[in-house]
């Protein structure tokens, strides 16, 4: 009932997408469009515009929402989150330094992005676990939190530095990237995102129940057969690329990861077979949804979707700081 709910609230919200905007298109012209009844003009906003957007939005949801999810569920921390962690910020580094060198706009450079993104959040994960694990106590929760947290301060510090150099260009589409702003408005960005999502989402749904085992702790883990070490790698990976490829496409858009698992764990409770696609769902429908008020509150420039998934999240984090023990 819960997903039938969640998957109904994002069609809807999809509709009233598809109506915002600085063009306004009546519910019976965007009908008339789908089917191939609108006018050029029409066309050209809805399919190559607006539903573009509109399916990377609810991607990059899901998959930073996944990404958070397992990060929780492998710290055993209801605070953890990619953003928090730093792993967007390693992720936005590796972009920043490919759009320096080398232009958003050419050929390619769109399929080569998430790769690089990917290579950043990793290097950077990487760090922060090394940082964070201790042989006598293992991987240690708030220890990871803190080491994240400073990690992506000296990253966003990096960033600044390389954007001294920048031209005005490259300065302003970075510092629009970094807010949150959904950038790729055509059907490549799709493509580009969309193979990490279909082959990733799959393996962590299947991994569910380990990830249910590890959330237990390592000792009872490896007591019910898993192999910590190795599953703690693979979903880490997954993890990951979900947020690598999702900020190479969205920008620093924060919160999801931390937001959208913990709506979905009220919903569906703590096991991972129903929270997993729960907290798919739930992220996709919160960037869906601060997506189409970003572009309906300001036309036709609109707010960044990162800045209007912050006026949420920021209020919500304090809450959760304000009850955790």
């Amino acid at each position: 009932m819960v997903i039938a709910a969640l998957s109904s609230l994002i069609i809807i919200s999809f509709m009233i997408s598809m109506n915002t905007g600085y063009i306004r298109l009546s519910p019976l012209d965007v009908l008339k469009t789908l089917f191939g009844g609108g006018t050029e003009k029409q066309e050209l906003i809805l399919f190559d515009f607006r539903l573009p957007r509109i399916v990377i939005s609810v991607l990059i949801g899901a998959g930073f929402a996944v990404s958070g999810a397992i990060i929780q569920g492998l710290s055993r921390n209801p605070l953890a989150d990619p953003g928090l962690l730093g792993i967007n910020a390693g992720a936005s580094l590796a972009v920043v330094l490919f759009i320096s060198f080398y232009p958003a706009t050419e050929r390619g450079s769109i399929f080569l992005m998430p790769f690089l993104a990917l290579l950043g959040a990793a290097l950077t994960a990487l760090l922060i676990f090394a940082f964070s694990y201790k042989r006598s106590h293992g991987l240690m929760p708030t220890r990871m939190i803190l080491v994240g947290i400073a990690f992506a301060a000296g990253i966003s510090a990096t960033i600044q530095i390389l954007q001294i150099r920048l031209d005005p260009n490259q300065f302003q589409f970075i510092a629009v990237w970094m807010a949150g702003n959904i950038w790729g408005t055509n059907w490549k960005f799709v493509l580009a995102l969309l193979p990490w999502l279909l082959f990733i989402l799959p393996f962590v749904f299947y991994k569910a129940k380990v990830l249910d085992a590890l959330n237990l702790g390592d000792q009872l883990a490896a007591g019910l057969g898993a192999q910590v070490n190795k599953e703690r790698a693979w979903l880490l990976a997954a993890a990951v690329g979900l947020a690598g490829s999702c900020v190479a496409v969205g920008g620093g858009i924060g919160f999801v990861g931390l937001i959208a698992p913990h709506v979905a764990r009220r919903l569906v409770g703590p096991q991972h077979q129903a929270l997993l696609p729960a907290s798919a769902l739930t992220g996709g429908l919160l960037v869906l949804v601060a997506d189409t008020l970003g572009r309906w509150i300001i036309q036709p420039d609109g707010i960044p979707t990162g800045i209007v998934v912050a006026v949420i999240g920021a209020p919500y984090f304090l809450y959760l700081l304000s009850r955790s023990k």
